[in-house]
């Protein structure tokens, strides 16, 4: 009976100093210096992407405003710009021709065929001719709005709400006509994941609707109605992936169907052939001050990829490399 005690004994002062030493060993010894295995510095990953870019930076403008939010391009080509409550337009050359004050920041912005402007001004749309003059003011359904991005195809409206998760259809007059992207496991959708203020809309070639869906790192296309026609894009820490919290932040479409996506964490502006393949880089991390984030995006007639950068406080315009720049 007393040895065994004993030996209950011995055995609980072995486990006593194993638990001492893994202590001292993980949490006293050396802790500084030790290299933590399992965590990735994206500081080190913008420096080893060494993809070759495709693109080159032809032109850039600094806009008279500050905050930059969001970009856009008309038929015309003519750029728009927002920010700090107001909004300017440019020829494609980089020359202002209008600007207008805004009762609030615009956080988003798209031009309708006919010419007027849609403007997400955080919790409500406002609806203004060419000149500037109001036309109409609508708030979305919902009690925690946050428009992030606003699309048209001249007949529907489709708005992007970080602040209520969702993606909704809407008319003219501001009357909600559906919902797109809820979590729908029969139609095989996965449902919104929005980490932050990055939730990104754009018009395919067919008046499809593409979203990005930044939590999950892909883009899904929708019909009007909401019913799902496919889904691409992948986490992954290369170059071919998305990582981080949320991306890719915006997109663009290029004539052919190919997307241009913007990112932040690793700050890069990246093309996807239609099919979500891969494709190339427009910009590396390097091109860019660290911990740029914003990087909305328009496509003009000639496929030059428009990039604003909010924290060189400029619109920098990309054309491929290889193209003459009169045909791009």
């Amino acid at each position: 009976m007393m040895k065994q005690r004993l030996l209950i004994i011995g055995a609980l002062i072995l486990l006593l100093a194993i638990i001492g030493y893994m202590v001292v060993d993980l949490f006293f010894t050396g802790r500084d210096k030790r290299e933590n295995l399992y965590d990735y510095r994206l500081s080190e990953l913008r420096q080893t992407d060494s993809t070759p870019v495709a693109y080159r930076e032809i032109l850039h403008f600094t806009p008279g405003l500050s905050d930059l939010h969001g970009i856009a391009v008309d038929d015309s080509d003519r750029i728009y710009v927002t920010g700090s409550s107001s909004l300017e337009i440019y020829t494609p050359d980089g020359n202002l021709m209008l600007a207008f004050s805004l009762p609030d920041p615009a956080y988003c912005l798209t031009v309708a065929p006919g010419g007027d402007l849609l403007l997400g001004m955080e919790d409500h749309l406002e609806i203004l001719s060419p000149e500037g003059e109001l036309i109409s003011r609508w708030k979305p359904e919902g009690e925690h709005v946050f428009l992030t991005s606003v699309v048209t195809n001249g007949k529907d409206i489709f708005i992007a709400d970080a602040g209520e998760k969702n993606v909704s259809r809407y008319n003219w007059e501001g009357v909600l006509l559906n919902r797109i992207g809820d979590k729908d496991s029969l139609q095989g959708i996965p449902g919104w994941v929005i980490p932050s203020g990055y939730f990104d809309l754009g018009l395919g070639r067919d008046d499809e609707l593409w979203v990005v869906n930044p939590g999950r790192h892909q883009l899904e296309a929708f019909r009007p109605d909401g019913s799902l026609i496919s889904i691409w894009g992948e986490s992954s820490m290369d170059v071919e992936g998305f990582c981080g919290c949320c991306n890719p932040t915006h997109f663009a479409l290029l004539s052919d169907g190919s997307f241009v996506t913007g990112e932040k964490g690793i700050e890069r502006v990246k093309i996807y052939r239609p099919s979500g393949e891969f494709n190339c880089l427009v910009a590396a991390p390097d091109q860019f001050d660290e911990g740029t984030r914003g990087l909305d995006l328009a496509v003009d007639s000639k496929d030059r990829i428009l990039v604003l950068d909010p924290s060189r406080n400029q619109v920098r315009i990309f054309v491929y490399k290889d193209e003459n720049d009169e045909n791009r």
